[in-house]
């Protein structure tokens, strides 16, 4: 087919399904958009585990008595317990902490909230800091060192923590894949009908082209570019979205604890180059869906 030819049969196609063209837009749009935030909050997730792999410590929290009576860590009880920890698998170093600088750090983390001020050093045991080397087997070497040991009060692992966060990032992530589910199971219905409808208001002249020995191939191709072009518009339209969100939502968001260094921003690489794959896989997905819709229902 002549580019001439292919250009003007295009054209009128998207203009005379203009109001169906334009539903098939904006359904591809959503769709690709909940497919780019679930990437992004996937490449999030990394981010946070490369973040916290090497911060990430257990902390032997140790009893009333021993956190008031040993400020050095220098009693039997708590040299006993920091001498086994230290010779346990897995760990790098230990850091002990006492009551004063316990509650010091307490009141940096909540300054300017009430409960800094109703805390008391006297409310917070002393702990050993232990800087881990391995992530995995480590804690769990940790809690063995230190099993029924007179002065541990208990055991904390950081992990805990950063895994309610991770639960709720997959959480959020898995969200956006299932709604991306359903509306691309919208989008591939609607590009059918539209494919369908397209080739339905034009079957007379199809059908001049087939009786002067076209090819089938030669009249179906019109229908997949402007299936094609209407999901590569899709997916612009998702990649701006994407744009858009980052710094009209998702900035402001994550802005405070982000500046904390809790959560690393979403950086505008990540979103610009997620938008531009949107754009080639919405006309893949739209061209493939169109050719599928002529060669199973319509005799073009």
């Amino acid at each position: 087919m002549r580019p001439a030819l292919l250009t003007r049969e295009v054209s009128a196609g998207l203009r005379r399904n203009v109001t169906m063209t334009v539903a098939m837009v904006l359904t591809t749009a959503v769709t690709l958009m909940s497919v780019g935030a679930g990437l992004l909050v996937l490449r999030t997730i990394d981010d946070i585990s490369a973040l916290y792999t090497d911060r990430l410590e257990i902390q032997v929290a140790l009893t009333a008595d021993v956190s008031g009576s040993d400020p050095d860590c220098s009693g039997p009880a708590c040299a006993s317990i920091r001498s086994a920890v230290e010779t346990a698998p897995g760990v790098a170093a230990v850091t002990f902490e006492s009551q004063e600088e316990a509650y010091t750090r307490f009141r940096e983390l909540f300054a300017g909230q009430s409960v800094a001020d109703v805390a008391r050093p006297q409310s917070l045991p002393a702990t050993l800091r232990v800087t881990l080397t391995d992530q995995e087997a480590g804690p769990a070497a940790v809690r063995a060192a230190v099993a029924e040991r007179p002065g541990v009060r208990g055991v904390i692992d950081q992990r805990d923590v950063v895994g309610t966060l991770f639960d709720f990032l997959n959480g959020v992530r898995n969200v956006a894949f299932a709604l991306a589910v359903v509306q691309a199971f919208a989008a591939v219905l609607l590009i059918s009908n539209t494919v369908q409808v397209s080739a339905f208001t034009r079957r007379t002249e199809v059908g001049v082209m087939r009786l002067v020995g076209a090819t089938r191939w030669t009249t179906q191709l019109p229908f997949l570019v402007e299936a094609a072009i209407a999901g590569a518009i899709g997916g612009a339209l998702a990649g701006l979205g994407l744009v858009a969100a980052k710094y009209a939502v998702v900035d402001d968001l994550v802005a405070a604890i982000g500046q904390a260094g809790v959560i690393p921003p979403v950086r505008l690489s990540d979103v610009l180059l997620v938008s531009a794959l949107l754009v080639p896989v919405g006309a893949v997905v739209a061209g493939v869906t169109g050719y599928v819709t002529l060669r199973a229902y319509v005799k073009v």
